[in-house]
């Protein structure tokens, strides 16, 4: 599956507590606004509640580009999509987006792995995950 558009975005509240001395978005933040956007796509694309204690998937690879700072006024969404599903694994792509004025803050590419907690091993990604990208478009 490759896809090149983002079809989901989540908006992303940015708190007074996530600025560092420079007067910009720390950049360790910023994993947090990618894992609360992933978080929405899930439960879009899975269209239920994800059970976090319990979900069989694990981030196994995260990479950056901070391609222009993020700042308090910035009106923020973070846009996400699945770009190819393997056996055992699926590759993500997110961004973080000023709204008003469309300009991409943060590049971010994903490694998402099938994961059995209890033997803590990889597993293939369930067939359900796998149709619901798919039917919607991910």
């Amino acid at each position: 599956m490759e896809t090149n558009e983002y079809k989901f975005s989540a908006p992303i509240q940015i708190r007074m507590s996530d600025m560092d001395p420079f007067g910009h978005v720390n950049n360790g933040v910023q994993c947090n606004y990618l894992d609360v956007g992933r978080g929405k796509f899930f439960e879009y694309v899975f269209q239920e509640s994800i059970d976090w204690m319990n979900l069989d998937l694990v981030l196994v690879h995260l990479e950056f580009d901070f391609v222009d700072s993020i700042e308090y006024e910035n009106d923020l969404v973070c846009q996400s999509k699945v770009t190819s599903i393997g056996t055992k694994s699926f590759k993500m792509s997110q961004q973080l987006v000023d709204c008003k004025t469309g300009k991409v803050k943060t590049r971010s590419n994903c490694v998402v792995c099938g994961f059995d907690r209890e033997t803590r091993t990889s597993i293939p990604i369930k067939e359900f995950y796998k149709e619901k990208f798919r039917e919607r478009g991910m």
